[in-house]
């Protein structure tokens, strides 16, 4: 049985799908006016984790995932740059899809943007004033935020709390709303900003409304699964919840996942304090699958703390697995023994074993953490038990098996043979130097390194050459 932590209830309940078979996920993607931050990293591999761990179990699923490509910062970066809002956010469209796929994420079933859904939004706009949860002044549409009577279910806030500690100053246009916590769904336009005809005059969508006409657009009314950062329970997933069940007449999304912050060196990622990295820096100093492993280390709902030293921790760990499936491959390729031993069958039994523990701790509102400690398991179990000697059939085993469960936390664990020429012909390079500069220790410690992996030295007049042992 699939348990999942629902934010609505503030508990653990069991998966039930709205239909049998099938799961509609939909989750809040980037505001794209820069590359991502590894902020915005955090739920991108967390949830397309959670979706590839449905699909293991046998789930149809449709994974929404949206871009909103309109919005002040863009809007701001263009000015600064003296392009249109456009041209900013295809750029870093590009770009993020370029980040997601070096962090092994997946692309979604639909990737919705903001612009191509003004009609739908406009329409559902338009609903919900005709119903009278929403009302039009001066151009800027405003939802009735007490006329949902379930307004606060998901981020247990009470109304009157929030009234009581509303803003002193009131931001432009505030005073002309019924009440303090309306929220606006349409906003009128201004110079030099990209606006759309609506019947309420020239302007563009609030940020809220657009998630809620994506998510009924490409998955229907009810959804099964919405998921996001734990900044966005509130507002704004509450008013995706207002908008969309006073429009729609029925319960939005039956489950409510949310990840925790991201903290850096134990500090609030942010410029101010100097902190603030985004992916594609990472990745000019790691693996970008060094980061996803990093993410998936703890569960997605507790706080995660980077730092390069915890960073260098996951670089080495991810490295025990790669180093396992590149010594059981080295195994496959020198036995002969094909068919497996007696003993060898009796120990390919135990992987089963292996392979329901891990479910069992994804079961568990996906505690990857634990998950990856069973990965871990499974390769000590195989460093034991694999040896020269080892059958073909008994390798593959076990090399199918840690592959199979990586794979599904999107690991890549499987080296490409170019890659690993490339390292072995690197650390030959350095052996060389460190050679050169009377270094022997490290050129000793250098050989010894290649010669765990399987690979031998020849110090020949034309140089040095490399077989596998």
């Amino acid at each position: 049985m699939m348990k999942v932590y629902n934010t609505l209830n503030k508990q653990k309940e069991e998966f039930i799908p709205l239909e049998a078979g099938k799961v509609k996920m939909y989750v809040c993607g980037p505001t794209v006016y820069n590359f991502i931050h590894i902020g915005n990293a955090r739920p991108m591999i967390v949830f397309d984790t959670v979706r590839r761990y449905m699909e293991h179990k046998g789930y149809d699923v449709n994974f929404v995932s949206n871009f909103t490509d309109v919005d002040d910062k863009i809007i701001k970066k263009a000015i600064e740059e003296g392009v249109s809002p456009e041209a900013i956010s295809q750029r870093y469209i590009a770009e993020c899809k370029k980040d997601m796929a070096d962090m092994n994420v997946r692309p979604s079933t639909t990737h919705p943007q903001a612009t191509q859904e003004i009609a739908g939004m406009i329409e559902m706009i338009s609903k919900l004033i005709a119903d009278g949860y929403a009302y039009e002044v001066n151009g800027t549409v405003y939802f009735r935020t007490r006329k949902f009577a379930e307004y606060g279910k998901l981020s247990h806030k009470n109304l009157d709390d929030l009234r009581s500690g509303g803003r002193d100053i009131k931001v432009t246009g505030e005073e002309q709303k019924e009440d303090p916590l309306d929220f606006v769904l349409w906003k009128p336009k201004k110079e030099g900003e990209p606006a759309w005809q609506s019947p309420w005059g020239e302007g563009r969508p609030g940020w809220h409304i657009e998630c809620s006409v994506m998510a009924k657009r490409y998955l229907g009314e009810a959804i099964d699964i919405h998921a996001g950062g734990e900044d966005l329970v509130f507002p704004h997933h509450e008013n995706e919840i207002a908008q969309s069940e006073c429009c729609n007449g029925v319960e939005f999304a039956k489950y409510w996942l949310h990840n925790a912050f991201l903290n850096i060196d134990n500090r609030k990622m942010s410029k101010s304090l100097g902190n603030f990295f985004t992916v594609r820096e990472i990745g000019e100093r790691y693996d970008l699958q060094i980061l996803r492993f990093f993410m998936l280390s703890a569960h997605y709902r507790s706080p995660l703390n980077f730092s390069e030293d915890i960073m260098e921790a996951s670089k080495n760990a991810l490295e025990r697995i790669i180093t396992a499936v590149d010594n059981l491959k080295a195994i496959m390729a020198m036995t002969t023994k094909v068919a497996m031993s007696d003993s060898e069958v009796a120990n390919a039994s135990k992987i089963l074993e292996y392979k329901q523990r891990f479910d069992e701790a994804m079961d568990d509102d996906f505690n990857t953490a634990d998950a990856i400690s069973v990965i871990f398991e499974l390769v000590k179990y195989a460093n034991t038990t694999v040896d020269e000697q080892s059958s073909k059939e008994y390798a593959s085993v076990l090399l199918a098996a840690i592959e199979s469960l990586s794979d599904i936390l999107g690991l890549i664990v499987n080296r490409e043979v170019e890659d690993l020429e490339a390292e072995i012909e690197a650390l030959i390079s350095q052996r060389q130097t460190a050679r050169a500069e009377r270094d022997f220790a490290r050129a000793d410690e250098i050989r010894d390194q290649l010669l765990a992996q399987g690979i031998v030295l020849e110090d020949t007049r034309e140089g040095v050459k490399w077989k596998r042992a």
